[in-house]
């Protein structure tokens, strides 16, 4: 069977070897990584001080060659080999079949003193995409910027652990064009009764060592500065080796680039015009590589985009393009009750959710995320929903419910992570790859570190008692 190399060493490299051995490939399987795979949802638990960072960690690949610290210096598509560096050696690597899985690289906005002379992050700034730059995020006193979900998630991760944080955005309130502006002031009032500064409208044009400079003045202190200022898919191999490439590294429904031995999925690929990105694209993407690479008649189909921010402090979602509330034959249904923090705007077609954004419902936003992502009708009693008990519940029930709730975002309940422990996935990661529990809010991340820790126990040999 043909030799399948995969460059990249995130989320969705390590799925897709995981599902290549589960399809039957038996042939060489290598994977070349920079970092040992984690499992990036939760960086943000780890930054929290909710998990340890050794927890994030992806389990090993069985019968894959995988190389760490190996950096991919360029691709020969005529010989059909790989370049790399591992130290300070050089390397070559040949394949058959070639997956480029490279992710995307955080961007670095141009600000005076945030790069040294070498083109790298001066100390006290750090972005967020890796499990290492959560130890880089140190000091009493932080300063994120970036008002997407990374940078809320950030902000709030910090504010849990008791840090003096503040969140600067360009907008008005953080995810203003992703929320509206109703939606977006009630993540402003929430974040900041949790503790996180909120300045809107601004940005960082400097940094010293210690302090921000803002365009409006404002001198801040920030032991540490994190840039959560977006990511772009990496595709300077591709473009290096003459693949088409435009926002990514373009692919078909069959996931191949413009070359016909090369694939690419995850962070780094684009198809129909789209670059969607998160780990729930890269793993459906990886699901469906690996039985197309396994000889499988199928294709990829693009899932429905739902999003949910991961912080404890605010139940946020949104489902579908925001375009989709303004397209033809939409009908709005808009609730917000500023009292209890609640705000939901659906658009419907036909009983069918198109999109919607809600906040501070989290039935409602398990009940509508899971309409929308099997196509079913939405729930008769809408407004009871929507009008429900305003308090999160807690992810699961008493400790005496075995078929308790754990996995709000994803409907996943404690029978499903049992039966996946009890096939083998014992650690957090491996649980979350098997059953989707911790990728949605990643609010259930330290209740399934629990449960590991409890089964994991109970499996042990009692000792045997001194004669």
């Amino acid at each position: 069977m043909s030799g399948i190399l995969v460059v990249g060493d995130g989320p969705a490299a390590h799925r897709l070897a995981e599902r290549l051995r589960g399809h039957g490939h038996t042939g060489p399987l290598t994977v070349l990584g920079a970092e040992p795979a984690h499992h990036r949802p939760l960086l943000t638990d780890v930054v929290a001080g909710r998990l340890p960072a050794e927890a994030v960690r992806l389990p090993p690949l069985p019968d894959t060659r995988v190389s760490t610290g190996t950096v991919v210096t360029g691709i020969d598509r005529a010989r059909h080999e790989v370049r790399a560096r591992q130290g300070g050696t050089e390397t070559v690597h040949s394949y058959d079949t070639l997956v480029l899985a490279t992710g995307a690289r955080p961007v670095v906005p141009d600000i005076v003193g945030a790069t040294g002379g070498d083109g790298h992050l001066a100390a006290g700034v750090t972005t967020l995409r890796t499990a290492s730059d959560c130890a880089r995020i140190t000091g009493e006193t932080v300063v994120v910027l970036g008002g997407g979900p990374l940078g809320v998630e950030t902000a709030s991760a910090l504010a849990a652990r008791g840090t003096d944080t503040t969140l600067i955005c360009a907008h008005p309130h953080p995810l203003h064009e992703r929320l509206g502006e109703t939606c977006a002031a009630l993540l402003t009032e929430t974040l900041e009764q949790a503790g996180v500064t909120m300045l809107g409208g601004r940005t960082v044009v400097r940094r010293t060592p210690d302090r921000v400079l803002l365009d409006d003045g404002t001198n801040l202190r920030a032991d540490t500065l994190v840039l959560c200022t977006g990511a772009a898919p990496d595709v300077r191999l591709a473009r290096a080796a003459g693949l088409r490439v435009r926002t990514g590294i373009v692919v078909d429904d069959r996931l191949r680039t413009s070359d016909p031995h090369i694939h690419a999925l995850g962070d780094c690929a684009e198809l129909n015009g789209r670059a969607p990105g998160g780990v729930d694209t890269a793993w459906a993407q990886a699901d469906a590589l690996a039985a197309i690479l396994t000889g499988h008649a199928t294709v990829h189909r693009p899932t429905p985009t739902v999003f949910r921010l991961r912080t404890r402090f605010a139940d946020v979602s949104c489902v579908g393009d925001p375009a989709d509330f303004d397209r033809p034959g939409a009908r709005t249904v808009t609730l917000t009750d500023q009292a209890n923090r609640r705000h939901a705007r659906l658009a419907l077609r036909d009983e069918h959710l198109v999109a919607a954004v809600l906040f501070g419902v989290p039935e409602a936003i398990a009940a509508l995320g899971i309409a929308h992502r099997y196509g079913r009708p939405v729930p008769s009693d809408l407004l009871g929903l929507l009008l429900g008990p305003p308090a999160r519940p807690a992810p699961v029930g008493s400790e005496t419910d075995e078929d308790a709730l754990v996995c709000l975002c994803n409907n996943v309940r404690r029978p499903a992570l049992v039966k996946a422990w009890q096939s083998g996935a014992r650690t957090v990661t491996a649980l979350a790859g098997a059953t989707r529990a911790t990728t949605g809010c990643g609010g259930c991340g330290p209740l399934v570190a629990r449960l590991c820790d409890d089964w994991e126990h109970e499996a042990r040999p009692a000792p045997e008692r001194a004669r």
